[in-house]
């Protein structure tokens, strides 16, 4: 009798150590770990255009069958910090980063210890980088630039001497750097004479954009074009040239990242060109790189080049009034 009430028991504990077994393995498929790849995402703050690469991040991890959590560092470089250091305590195999500030490089490289980062959005000097450890996906913001100037060259062709004004990005950000760089150089190759009547910056921000356009503005002074480092601060660049009863035809606006309301200004005539930045070619590639730096894939099996095994670039396109539509649905 004792025995039967043993191997009863025995049964038992049997099925509920089965039950949690299935409900762990439940778990585990919840979160689409097909494989044990674990990815955190930390975000300078995010915004319209990060939250395209962040969408399109967890879709490609779902479709690599990778863990990826993702949390926002509401600029604050500590808050980064201690996400970073948490993550690594918790045992992420790969970091995804869109550096609060690239000067703090070496902090994050530092609180990750031996895991190792993805950099998106903002790219850190060449010198922290690594090949297999720490490397750079996003577009070389420096062709933004040209591309941009290249535009003005061809639709401001008759004037021999162009006032530029150009409202820059954060002045840490690599982005703010590159594109700018990128203007300056093609128009100085130009042979025009080029004078920068006004530059400042908005931090990717509207309505700090219209308020210093604004007030620049009311200085009296003019410029023949506006140079926004990125599509929101040149909507703000619109608004204050609307206020200001400019016509917005004859002083072409300019942006970067083809946003959707970015292209529909463009539909409007309010803007009149901008560079479509890939959010979701940036967000896909950076989990690719993340699923081959923890050893889930091998380099012949990425989507994307890496460049001196560093970079992974995804290309910027030009978009205008001929093409803003298909690309405002993007």
């Amino acid at each position: 009798m004792k025995k039967k009430h043993f191997n009863k028991y025995c049964t038992v504990f049997g099925i509920m150590a089965l039950l949690l077994s299935v409900l762990a393995g439940c778990g585990k498929g919840a979160a689409g770990n097909k494989n044990g790849i674990r990815i955190f995402m930390t975000v300078n703050s995010i915004d319209t255009f990060r939250q395209t690469i962040v969408d399109a991040a967890k879709a490609k991890a779902a479709k690599e069958g990778v863990e990826l959590d993702v949390a926002d560092a509401h600029g604050s470089i500590e808050e980064q910090v201690e996400q970073i250091k948490k993550a690594q305590s918790e045992g992420y195999d790969v970091i995804l980063c869109s550096a609060v500030s690239v000067d703090t490089a070496v902090q994050l490289k530092m609180s990750a210890q031996e895991m190792p980062i993805v950099f998106f959005n903002s790219c850190p000097d060449e010198k922290y980088l690594e090949e297999g450890k720490y490397v750079y996906v996003g577009s070389s913001e420096q062709v933004a630039g040209e591309f941009q100037a290249e535009y003005l060259l061809s639709a401001l062709s008759g004037m021999e001497e162009i006032k530029v004004a150009i409202i820059k990005g954060p002045g840490n950000h690599s982005a703010s750097k590159g594109r700018t760089k990128g203007l300056k150089k093609v128009l100085a190759a130009s042979g025009k004479k080029i004078s920068y009547v006004f530059e400042d910056s908005a931090d990717w921000d509207r309505d700090k954009a219209q308020q210093l356009f604004g007030l620049f503005l009311r200085t009296g002074r003019s410029a023949d074009c506006i140079v926004c480092n990125n599509d929101t601060m040149a909507l703000g660049v619109v608004q204050a040239c609307k206020n200001a009863g400019i016509d917005l035809e004859s002083v072409p606006v300019i942006g970067v990242d083809a946003t959707a309301d970015g292209c529909e200004a463009i539909e409007k005539g309010e803007m009149a060109f901008t560079v479509y930045q890939s959010g979701t070619g940036q967000g896909e590639a950076a989990v690719d790189m993340a699923v081959y730096l923890a050893g889930g894939k091998s380099e012949k099996d990425l989507e994307h080049t890496i460049e001196d095994g560093t970079y992974v670039w995804v290309d910027f396109e030009k978009v205008d009034s001929q093409n803003a539509s298909q690309y405002g649905k993007k």
